[in-house]
């Protein structure tokens, strides 16, 4: 499968290892994008497991509208079911990070009829994130949700001096030089992408009901959180457990970065594998 359609758009797929297999979906956050996966999928392929890891909305040239009405959660959650029906499978083993964690989060508790197991990725459950900010820092750490509302003034400041001030403050929150570069030449150099990425952020008003109606998930569950996570703190992640339901475990990372899947791929690729054959059976 090179890709999928939904509502006349094309969203871009890396799609390998047996199309029989089990299948693992794979899910980006902000501002990356499939290949931040490169170094998880190698082990899961390893390990016999189809695996599929989309372009998201937005980041598809051929899948970005220009409305922030767009970029609700029922529409990427409603991608997501497209991407699995594409699939040819009943169910699959969903993966989040970042954003694509949010995303994740989403479909085990509105379509777990889509899913075997969930693994998150710095990405607590949306509720836990709302509690949080109550009673803890975490409305200081999220300080880039409400600047990326303002208009116009962060699309001029990651475009500054050709991204030098975003590739200063993605190596300031753990990620590599090389990988800062990279995730900010994609993003001023693809005409229209940094938009689009931006507007995930400027729907999230529109969606605050949504977030703290979210219910309780059900399917089984592992959440991987880390001690160098500037945009998570422990509060939230320590919260999430109470709107999991199913068999749940909490991973911790000591000294890795908000960017696990790049930073520690082989432990990541662990905490999955180690999910999918308990299937039910983790502990919480």
């Amino acid at each position: 499968m090179e890709g999928f359609s939904r509502d006349g758009m094309r969203f871009e797929v890396s799609d390998e290892g047996p199309v029989g297999a089990e299948t693992v979906v794979l899910l980006h956050g902000f501002p990356q994008s499939a290949r931040s996966w490169t170094g998880v999928s190698r082990r899961l392929l390893a390990a016999g497991y189809r695996v599929i890891a989309p372009d998201q909305r937005g980041y598809t040239p051929q899948a970005r509208p220009r409305s922030r009405r767009a970029y609700r959660l029922h529409e990427l959650v409603a991608d997501v079911a497209a991407l699995v029906d594409a699939t040819g499978a009943e169910r699959v083993h969903l993966v989040g990070h970042d954003w694509g964690g949010g995303v994740a989060w989403m479909v085990a508790a509105t379509r777990p009829d889509l899913l075997h197991t969930l693994t998150a990725v710095s990405a607590p459950h949306p509720r836990a994130v709302v509690r949080a900010m109550l009673t803890s820092r975490q409305s200081w750490q999220a300080w880039h949700v409400g600047a990326f509302q303002i208009p116009w003034f962060p699309e001029a400041a990651i475009r500054s001096r050709d991204g030098r001030l975003a590739v200063a403050m993605l190596e300031r929150s753990g990620l590599s030089a090389d990988l800062a570069r990279a995730y900010t030449d994609r993003l001023i150099n693809d005409p229209g992408r940094l938009a689009a990425a931006l507007r995930w952020y400027r729907a999230m008003p529109l969606d605050t009901l949504t977030g703290l109606r979210t219910p309780a998930v059900t399917v089984p569950t592992t959440y991987a959180w880390s001690t160098g996570d500037i945009a998570i703190g422990r509060r939230a992640a320590e919260l999430t457990s109470r709107w999991v339901t199913g068999p749940y475990d909490f991973k911790v990372l000591d000294g890795v970065s908000h960017w696990i899947p790049e930073q520690a791929p082989e432990e990541l690729a662990t905490y999955i594998l180690e999910r999918i054959k308990s299937n039910g059976d983790g502990q919480r």
